[in-house]
């Protein structure tokens, strides 16, 4: 008897919540190919791991009969690939609705929020995976602990899953337990304005099943009144779950957590931050609603080595740290950088930005500006567009014209390396969500050859 082979195609492969459907349907059994704009190390990692990619449009690369073809917002709506599947009748699914459809078979908790979701996704993860807990997750970013973004389980316990605000694709989720961690203004080339924004998340957390918790950053309490089960965390004492006697030791944030009758004394995080204490904390709220214990989470916590291009310390000597970081969003920045000045006080401080899409810098020139001007030096790359088209007049020096800054430029990606070679800092830090994170392994050479 032949065997049916089930094939299920990506377009946009590449991307980082793509990647980690196409190896989950892999782990499935099966066959898996793809399309993406460009080579990259993801998609390096799915080619070895024996799947098909193609990056060049081509329609004769599409399978005969597939499964479904999975696609992204980011694939342009004129890509012949996706034109073909549309007049073809190919079932099309988004990703976002394929990972709503896979949730609904397992207790879910989702990550929400305009920052931080990825790094406490990971964190949730890592604390139920290490507490031997039978966990699936996605995660946004590569989980150093782990080298992946998917963490996979036979038998299915916990399904943790980062809820994307963008597009509305966290609607597609319906979780018992839910974090949101942020609410920024943010993607407003998808919602009209920040109060659109906000009650997408409002919807969100009408979402979470009946008898599900609603994990909450302190701040936006107000926000959720209408919610029955709701934890707070946040670093204060009107948060429910509090971090207390924050210190730092050794560049490492040192803290205690508190809950009710519950004490976990000095948890050292190896990713540092005020920031990140408050996704510990949201890491925590979730694990303590899933039955870990205070030992369980204090283990997970230390050994917790974080994700990569989020306060990524690639150098860190007594003359030199080198940190990379994602941050494509003003708090993010202010975050990063409070965190930075914080560790390495007094120390000469180079940050290099590449804004990621043309309408959030047109929506956030001046917050970019005010966020960057506590840097020592401040080098601004061209703006990454990702999916968007040019808009006239904004650049990367929309940025710069705001900046009350006396040491400031905008550089070429081909000048960077020589930049930086004639330099002088202390600490570099690397920031941005588009093509920067190519230019951090040459960075970090550059470095420790000079």
């Amino acid at each position: 008897m032949t065997r049916v082979v089930r094939h299920i195609y990506f377009l946009g492969i590449g991307g980082i919540g793509m990647s980690a459907l196409a190896k989950y349907f892999k782990h499935l059994g099966y066959l898996v190919s793809g399309y993406d704009l460009t080579p990259s190390m993801l998609t390096k990692q799915l080619e070895a791991e024996g799947l098909e990619i193609h990056y060049q449009e081509d329609i004769n690369r599409i399978p005969s009969n597939p499964e479904m073809v999975v696609y992204t917002p980011a694939i342009p709506p004129d890509n012949a690939e996706l034109v073909f599947c549309l007049k073809s009748g190919i079932p099309l699914i988004k990703r976002a609705a394929l990972l709503g459809k896979i949730s609904q078979e397992y207790t879910t908790i989702a990550i929400a929020g305009t920052h931080g979701k990825t790094s406490i996704t990971a964190l949730v993860a890592h604390l139920l995976h290490h507490a031997g807990r039978n966990t699936t997750a996605f995660i946004g970013g590569i989980a150093k602990n782990y080298q992946t973004n998917l963490i996979l389980s036979d038998k299915t316990e916990f399904f943790v899953v980062e809820a994307d605000e963008f597009d509305h694709s966290f609607l597609m989720l319906h979780p018992t337990i839910a974090v949101i961690s942020s609410m920024d203004a943010d993607h407003l080339d998808i919602y009209e304005n920040h109060a659109a924004l906000i009650l997408a998340f409002l919807q969100f957390s009408r979402q979470i099943s009946p008898d599900g918790t609603l994990i909450l950053q302190s701040r936006l309490k107000s926000h959720f009144a209408h919610f029955n089960k709701c934890l707070s965390y946040g670093i204060d004492n009107q948060a429910d779950l509090q971090a207390i006697h924050v210190r730092i030791r050794d560049h490492r944030f040192v803290f205690d957590i508190k809950h009710a009758d519950i004490k976990i004394k000095d948890i050292c995080l190896q990713v540092p931050g005020a920031h990140f204490i408050e996704n510990a904390l949201a890491a925590v709220g979730v694990t303590l609603q899933l039955g870990l214990n205070a030992e369980e989470i204090k283990n997970g916590l230390n050994t917790f080595m974080g994700v990569e291009r989020r306060f990524d310390i690639r150098i860190n000597t007594d003359g030199l740290v080198y940190i990379d970081d994602y941050a494509h969003h003003p708090e993010e920045i202010r975050s990063t950088i409070a965190a930075i000045k914080t560790l390495y006080a007094n120390k000469k401080i180079l940050g290099i930005f590449q804004p990621h899409l043309f309408s959030r810098t047109r929506d956030f020139a001046k917050e970019f500006a005010k966020s960057l001007e506590p840097l020592d030096t401040v080098v601004l790359l061209d703006i990454y567009p990702a999916r968007e088209k040019p808009i006239a007049g904004i650049t990367s020096n929309s940025i710069l014209k705001e900046m009350n800054h006396k040491d400031k430029s905008l550089v070429a990606k081909d000048d960077l390396f020589d930049f930086i070679k004639t330099h002088d800092f202390d600490v570099l830090l690397t920031m941005g969500a588009g093509d920067i994170g190519q230019l951090v392994t040459p960075i970090e050479q550059i470095l420790k050859s000079c």
